[in-house]
């Protein structure tokens, strides 16, 4: 419910209806809220203004400029949502949460906090200015532009065209300094707070920054709209792309340091209807973690695929969705295995990482150096292991396979959703069954689940219905450490940080080599491979709940539950 406070002043004999009239003229030209150029005018106290909206809604009035925040409690509120709807946490007691607003009758805004929160709220009124001051106090550097700007120093650019002007046709942008310092501090934000992608979006009014962080994203802030031809120049001058082409997808890369770490930065340019769509794929090599056993196998299953990589030939395939970790478990795998004695070869699209004593290949479409290309070649330059990015067409699939099946070992990945439907995948693109047997040796399906924040996690009892849905006994989940985050300051309030693997390894076995000659289905093929000691993904995801490393949320979330019933 909408108050007018400026007929209420007036109403309640604390302001003239000619400074009320004065105040609104202002209100429109400097954009700020009614009750503060009141203040400002020294029409009204903020004193007598809080106390007399505390009145007008019959709420606990509370003076922001002298009350103690504990800042942990002020950030159980996402930035956005706090500017949205002109609110700040003051105080937190369980599973209560009291906030002060601006308008405690906007009870929509309140029912949202809620939910946001999944707290129960307790409002209290405070003056649009304190709300301001506490909100710029509070929300760290992604949340104003000052603040962010103040980070630029820890970034330095390694390789860009400096010497270009900033300057696109689309008006003066010739205070170039600002947008520089504000595009560095933006990479530096998104390198500290362990984001893996920056998305930068134009819409009709607004311009939005988001981060993805463990594989969601999060908005981060919203520039000044006049800001965005400047910004996308920028980031194009930046990435050597054309800053003058508008009508078709880009791509280019920057290299940076932040704060001494070098950081590669995939830039990736699309047109929407209201402008060029900006996603920065950042690439921390000092976050690559290579070793497969810090990955999340379990002891098994890593076993099964430490055995396999390090025979002389065959087909290993990683499958998963996209950014489900497939890369960093090929370049681990590859990793364990370089040795001084062996000629490693890789085609990639693109090359993600670079690493040392690999011979690294992009590969390039338009130029005809597809992965098939590349994999010819690769068979004239002496190999002993081949990686391949993605098997995509039958032409690649058929030079895999003759590829492992005389004397080498080939990694690569398939988009399937399990371990078991990779084999049919193959065969539907043209491989034969008897080569598709003969030639696969394993086969290691994955996802990427949030782990639990250890700073706030806590230990909890699961509902019937959610341990039906898990298939998850009774006497299995009171055996376990199941553990939810409450959310703190490290997380910034979600209650995870950081992500861990979920693995399904499948081996071939002679059994399962004779149901692929026999041409029997993916289920069948599935089921024998969990009998001969395979877990599933759903499985392995139940281990991680049961021993606290993830949520019910994210087992449920990341895995399917075709599996057989687990944990009776």
């Amino acid at each position: 419910m909408k108050v007018d406070v400026g007929l209420r002043l007036m109403q309640a004999g604390l302001v003239s209806e000619e400074n009320l009239r004065k105040a609104k003229q202002l209100e429109q030209q400097d954009g700020q809220p009614l009750s503060s150029t009141l203040v400002k005018l020294g029409l009204l106290t903020e004193d007598s203004l809080l106390a007399f909206l505390s009145e007008l809604y019959e709420t606990p009035g509370v003076n922001l400029d002298t009350l103690t925040i504990d800042p942990a409690v002020a950030k159980v509120l996402p930035s956005d949502v706090a500017s949205k709807f002109q609110v700040i946490p003051v105080s937190r007691n369980g599973r209560s949460l009291k906030i002060a607003m601006v308008n405690p009758a906007n009870f929509f805004a309140i029912d949202d906090i809620g939910f946001i929160t999944g707290l129960q709220i307790e409002v209290c009124v405070a003056t649009e200015g304190q709300i301001k001051r506490a909100i710029d106090k509070f929300y760290d550097s992604a949340d104003s532009m000052a603040n962010v700007m103040a980070g630029m120093e820890d970034l330095e650019i390694v390789e860009t065209a400096e010497e270009e002007p900033l300057n696109d046709g689309g008006g003066n942008l010739s205070d170039e300094a600002p947008v520089v310092k504000f595009v560095n501090s933006l990479i530096s934000e998104a390198v500290r707070r362990g984001a893996s992608d920056i998305h930068i979006e134009p819409y009709e009014k607004k311009l939005r920054v988001r981060f993805r962080i463990d594989g969601v994203l999060y908005e981060m802030m919203s520039p000044p709209l006049k800001m965005k031809a400047a910004i996308l120049s920028r980031l194009k001058i930046m990435a050597e792309l054309d800053i003058a082409e508008k009508r078709i997808p880009q791509d280019g890369r920057i290299k940076v340091k932040v704060a001494k770490r070098a950081i590669d930065l995939r830039v990736s340019s699309l047109p929407t209807i209201f402008g060029e769509k900006i996603v920065l794929r950042i690439l921390d090599k000092g976050n690559l973690s290579l070793d497969l056993t810090k990955l999340g196998f379990e002891p098994k299953p890593l076993a099964d695929f430490l055995k396999v990589i390090e025979s002389p030939y065959g087909l290993v395939l990683v499958t998963g969705p996209t950014g489900s970790g497939k890369t960093t478990s090929l370049y681990s795998a590859l990793s364990r295995i370089n040795l001084p004695g062996v000629n490693i070869m890789t085609a990639e699209d693109p090359v993600e990482y670079n690493l040392e004593g690999i011979n690294q290949v992009n590969v390039h479409e338009a130029i005809g150096l597809t992965f098939s290309a590349a994999l010819k070649a690769f068979l004239r330059q002496d190999p002993n292991i081949i990686m391949v990015g993605e098997i995509r067409d039958k032409d690649t699939a058929s030079i895999a396979v003759k590829a492992a099946l005389t004397g080498h070992l080939v990694l690569s990945t398939v988009h399937t959703n399990d371990a078991a439907s990779t084999l049919n995948r193959l065969i539907d693109m043209g491989i034969e069954p008897f080569l598709v047997a003969s030639a696969t040796n394993l086969i290691l399906a994955q996802r990427l689940i949030r782990k639990i924040c250890v700073k706030c996690k806590e230990q909890i009892t699961l509902p019937d219905e959610v341990l039906h849905e898990l298939q998850l006994s009774k006497a299995a989940a009171s055996a376990a450490t199941i553990s939810k985050g409450r959310g703190c300051y490290d997380c910034n309030n979600t209650g995870y940080r950081g992500r861990a693997g979920i693995y399904e390894v499948m081996v071939i076995s002679t059994k399962i080599r004779d149901m692929i000659l026999e041409h029997r289905p993916s289920s069948e093929i599935k089921n024998t491979a969990i009998r001969e000691g395979m877990s599933t993904l759903r499985m392995d995801a139940l281990e991680k709940l049961k021993r606290g490393v993830t949520t019910a949320e994210e087992v449920l979330k990341e895995s399917s539950s075709d599996d057989e019933p687990v944990g009776a």
